[in-house]
């Protein structure tokens, strides 16, 4: 995985990506096992100030050499002004959490889009409750403010 510091929104094609943006290169147009994740985020999504980006680029390792793994996700960056290249192992828990009540997470993986993530809150959601989320029971609205409706 590298953090990218950018002074410029990325580029997509022939224009210019409006504050972030979230790229899948396929694994098939690079000859690889696995996708590579591009995700960019600056001002308008408040993380960084006026003028400044910064950018995931990750995949599973399949090699030696990680940082040349991503390099076709770097390249949709260029120039970038600060990079941190960090390679982290991917745990799973051992066992499902119903019999030592210690239910456990997997590790986050390379995707930028947090699906995996969620599905695996599902899960753990599931094993813990002994039935899935029902999330025709969520009555609050994403429009509803936090200090609306009675909540602190």
């Amino acid at each position: 995985r590298a953090i990218c510091l950018l002074r410029h929104p990325v580029n997509v094609g022939s224009s210019t990506a409006p504050g972030s943006i979230q790229i899948i290169i396929p694994q098939k147009q690079v000859q690889r096992h696995n996708d590579i994740y591009v995700c960019c985020m600056g001002q308008t999504n408040m993380v960084t100030p006026k003028d400044w980006y910064v950018a995931l680029v990750s995949t599973t390792v399949e090699t030696d050499n990680p940082e040349n793994e991503i390099r076709p996700g770097l390249a949709l960056l260029e120039p970038i002004y600060q990079k941190f290249v960090t390679v982290a192992d991917l745990y799973e828990p051992i066992d499902d959490g119903t019999t030592s009540k210690l239910f456990i997470t997997s590790s986050y993986d390379a995707t930028t889009h947090f699906e995996s993530t969620c599905l695996d809150i599902l899960d753990v959601y599931r094993r813990y409750m002994g039935e899935p989320f029902d999330f025709s029971k969520v009555t609050r609205g994403l429009d509803v403010d936090d200090n609306q409706d009675g909540a602190h």
